[in-house]
């Protein structure tokens, strides 16, 4: 049975050539043997676009419809699909939906950016408690002076002979389907479309050059060890006028001498005497705004612990501050004069005759006892 090419589209004879172009789109998507995995599916693929191939060219399709079909069409000699005639590029637009775009689009610029870096600074625990300022320095490429980034000497700069400036090669090739084309970026201005009249003497065209940079970076309050900043575009510079990469530090606090960091609470132990556990007394306690007075009150056990609401460190993230924590170590003296002593004997002895306080009973005992 002779083919039908409208037939084989789904459209009539009088089918405008954005009708068809449609309907081939339509079926194009549908039997595309990447999306679709039936056995006749390539065949009919084959089909549609050799369809398409004749119909989507008006000087084709008046000889096709002079023919009345399309054995009739490819005897006399027309170029069919698969030959020299097929506009690839109408053909590729169904191609955006699933191949990511269509390779004949109008100029594309590649343009490589700038590799991102990283450093390490290390701040104090008060400088991470409260926050910042720190100079960094670091050696990275930057755009070179010299030309501004284009690569070129006095920033003079030519349309790239290869790719006529439009920073892609078209490569042809034969596959299942018919002749087609792929667009890749091209290899001599690497998708800029415009290259060095001359290279700059200074970065040898590459529009970058290395250099020691001082940065200031601002440390916010509350970070800690393993917190890491980001400083936008202050990484490598792209080649060729591309974007900057990012400069990443990665921040560690050294610890403090007397306290200890939990979340954004502080821990200090602040050592007693054993005279001020059991009398009580009111003692200056440190903390990261200066010393506050704390009341020990009289009968203090060790290892008591204390908390100062809104001594600790801010949250990084705004929501509040948090507490110091104070615990409290009663110290035992290892030097005693001899009045010390005296008066240590005199106590123990006050001590040892005590009498162990009666125990109260317990509800549960209370009940048995109420049955006896």
């Amino acid at each position: 049975m002779a083919k039908d090419y409208y037939e084989l589209l789904g459209v009539s004879k009088s089918a405008s050539k954005e009708d068809i172009k449609k309907a081939y789109k339509k079926l194009a998507k549908k039997f595309h043997p990447d999306l679709n995995k039936e056995a006749n599916a390539t065949e009919k693929f084959k089909e549609i676009n050799e369809a398409y191939s004749v119909l989507g060219d008006d000087q084709k399709r008046s000889n096709y419809d002079r023919f009345g079909s399309a054995e009739a069409f490819q005897q006399s000699g027309f170029s069919g699909f698969g030959q020299q005639g097929f506009n690839f590029e109408d053909a590729f637009d169904i191609f955006n939906s699933f191949f990511g775009g269509n390779p004949f689009s109008s100029r594309q610029r590649h343009s490589q950016r700038g590799a991102d870096i990283e450093a390490e600074l290390e701040v104090s625990f008060k400088e991470a408690a409260f926050g910042t300022e720190k100079k960094v320095e670091i050696n990275k490429h930057v755009k070179c002076k010299a030309c501004k980034g284009t690569g070129a000497k006095d920033s003079k700069l030519k349309t790239c002979s290869n790719c006529k400036g439009s920073g892609t090669e078209k490569k042809v090739f034969r596959t299942p389907f018919g002749i087609m084309s792929q667009a890749t970026t091209c290899s001599e201005c690497q998708g800029q479309g415009e290259i060095p009249k001359e290279s700059c003497p200074e970065c040898h065209g590459r529009g970058v050059a290395k250099e020691k940079k001082q940065l200031t970076v601002n440390i916010p309050a509350g970070v800690e060890t393993g917190s890491t900043l980001r400083l936008t575009n202050e990484g490598e510079a792209g080649e060729k006028g591309a974007p900057s990469g990012n400069l990443y530090i990665l921040l560690r606090v050294k610890p403090h001498e007397l306290f200890e960091r939990q979340e954004d609470n502080i821990y200090l132990e602040f050592p007693i005497t054993f005279s001020q556990a059991a009398l009580g007394t009111e003692v200056n306690i440190p903390t990261l705004e200066g010393d506050v007075k704390m009341k020990i009150p009289a009968g203090t056990e060790s290892h008591t612990l204390f908390k100062l609401k809104n001594k600790g460190i801010e949250s990084v993230n705004g929501y509040g501050k948090g507490d110091q924590l104070v615990r409290v170590i009663i110290k035992t003296p290892t030097k005693l004069s001899k009045e010390q002593k005296e008066l240590l004997i005199k106590l123990s002895k006050e001590d040892s005759e005590l009498k162990p306080e009666k125990k109260e009973k317990t509800f549960f005992e209370k009940v048995k006892d109420a049955f006896v």
